[in-house]
């Protein structure tokens, strides 16, 4: 086809994940309620961290961190799926779609790199407790927190280098929610080996980062065997909320990556599960897992408690 034959794209159409009006009203009730969790969980962990002294530490301060990353996720899909359930005819232009791509990317990119740099933390928290303070200082805790900020705007640019020049000359309707990158390369008038090699790319870096944390985690294990048990309990109780995000969030990654039946749609479902289901059972973990954050917030309700009363 020449290229004075293709036709602009300037909006696209959502076919969202169901058409019965029974399950986009579950969707909606279900999608609004987790979502206003999502926004009151993770504010709480970030205002219980910023005002609490004792929780200026670098492990909170990474979860503090994590808990903004995950709104900032979630807000860039969920509001706008909430509203669609509304409306029959899902629109959205040519500029909100890649708009949402690169924030995606740059959210999703910095998690990954952010659970790395918890789990360094706690690689040296529990195997070099010694040295624990010369190490983690705050130089380097904002440092790790930057550099996540940092290598997630790459790896956003880097996705999108591939894909924002696209010309498109065909259907506009994606079958999904939200502006996923590989449903935008199948609408393009191009070599569908593009979807391939940035569909793989991104598969290879989850992988590849998921191995990092996991690394780290098992060292952890094997180093505090060779101690008592009440040493081995205590630190696999510590781990146990990090292993648990990390498995929250890669674990559906992949699982979309390898799945072998691409006939057999599991997308909706995982990216369902990614941006409102996770962000909403990560500060469930950590509340709930880490006895410190149970007991600031406790403190911090009290005292607004308090406060109100005042007034």
């Amino acid at each position: 086809m020449n290229e004075e034959n293709y036709s602009v794209a300037y909006e696209f159409v959502f076919l969202g994940i169901s058409r019965s009006w029974a399950m986009q009203l579950f969707l909606l009730i279900f999608s609004f309620v987790f979502y206003v969790t999502i926004v009151l969980g993770n504010f709480l962990i970030m205002f219980t961290v910023i005002f609490d002294p004792h929780l200026h530490s670098p492990m909170y301060l990474l979860l503090s961190n994590l808990s903004f990353i995950d709104l900032c996720l979630s807000s860039v899909c969920v509001p706008k799926m909430i509203y669609d359930l509304f409306f029959e005819h899902k629109t959205i232009s040519f500029q909100g779609c890649i708009t949402q791509i690169c924030f995606i990317h740059v959210f999703g990119g910095s998690e990954m790199v952010l659970l790395i740099s918890m789990a360094f933390d706690r690689y040296v928290a529990i195997c070099t407790p010694l040295h624990y303070v010369t190490i983690m200082n705050s130089r380097l805790c904002i440092f790790l927190i930057l550099g996540s900020w940092v290598i997630g705007l790459i790896y956003s640019v880097a996705q999108l280098a591939f894909v924002v020049n696209l010309p498109f000359c065909g259907p506009n309707e994606i079958d999904s929610f939200y502006c996923d990158l590989s449903c935008f390369i199948r609408l393009a008038c191009a070599d569908y080996k593009l979807e391939f090699m940035v569909t793989g790319n991104s598969g290879f870096i989850s992988i590849g980062t998921l191995f990092l944390p996991i690394i780290s985690y098992t060292h952890i294990l094997v180093t505090v065997q060779k101690h008592c048990s009440n040493v081995l309990s205590r630190a696999f109780s510590t781990l146990s909320a990090h292993i648990t995000v990390v498995v929250l969030f890669f674990g559906p990654c992949i699982f979309f990556y390898v799945w072998p039946f691409p006939k057999i749609p599991v997308d909706k479902f995982f990216s369902v599960f990614n941006f409102v289901i996770t962000p909403v059972l990560n500060p469930s973990v950590y509340t709930f897992r880490i006895k410190e954050m149970k007991v600031s917030m406790k403190r911090l309700i009290s005292q607004l408690g308090s406060s109100r009363k005042n007034l």
